[in-house]
């Protein structure tokens, strides 16, 4: 009986510190996510200083930000996969470690976007009186409307706001909507002279940001997910 009893014991003191290092480890998930995150704020905004005001210096400081939020990104992956695998969460848990999971695979191609900007000013910025760049200022105007969603979702994110996570995918439609604008723009362009590669740059760069926005509505919907499950 007293062997009995105290395997018992021990096995209820294994599940309790399983238990708590499950929690302590998605905690630390929470916190480098928030630092990854940082990160891709931080180069959206030095792409749009390179695209906009041809600020080249700024485009330069991207590459070392995107590594580290490669390595943050692969740490946190590897870190949920840990925690699916060998921690064996609950089902609340589980559901949140897979939206962390989720979450920053956005993060990471919005960096992968905002570096991919960086170069492309690199190459715009040797076209300066080209036609097709008379559009910038409503690419600007998108691209300002995508930078206010990811900020957005990245307050959702930091006070788990379920229902600002979910306002950022209305913000979405008027960047899709200024997306169909200048889309038409660059396409009605008749009788372009010289050379053409501002243009079909121009045509990635709205691409491009069209992505990330489409991204900084995913964070905010994984967000309302998180807080449902957490809930």
């Amino acid at each position: 009986m007293a062997d009995h009893a105290t395997n018992i014991g021990k096995r209820v003191g294994y599940i309790v510190n399983g238990y708590r290092h499950c929690k302590g480890k998605i905690n630390d998930l929470k916190q480098d996510t928030f630092r990854m995150a940082a990160l891709v704020k931080n180069s959206f905004h030095l792409s749009h200083e390179a695209l906009f005001y041809q600020n080249l210096a700024s485009a330069e400081k991207i590459t070392p930000i995107e590594r580290k939020i490669d390595e943050f990104y692969r740490q946190i992956q590897s870190d949920c996969v840990f925690l699916m695998t060998l921690q064996a969460p609950d089902g609340k848990d589980s559901r949140l470690i897979g939206a962390y999971m989720q979450l920053v695979r956005d993060l990471e191609r919005i960096g992968d976007y905002a570096q991919d900007l960086s170069e492309i000013a690199y190459k715009l910025s040797r076209y300066p009186a080209h036609p097709s760049m008379s559009c910038m200022s409503q690419i600007e105007e998108m691209f300002n409307h995508t930078q206010i969603m990811l900020a957005k979702s990245l307050v959702a994110l930091a006070d788990l706001d379920a229902e600002v996570g979910q306002r950022v995918k209305q913000l979405d439609l008027t960047v899709n909507r200024l997306y169909q604008q200048v889309y038409t723009t660059l396409a009605s362009q008749q009788d372009v002279k010289g050379v053409i590669e501002p243009l079909l740059l121009l045509a990635f760069v709205i691409r491009h940001i069209e992505r990330m926005a489409d991204h900084a509505t995913n964070i905010g919907q994984r967000v309302a997910f998180i807080v449902v499950s957490d809930s």
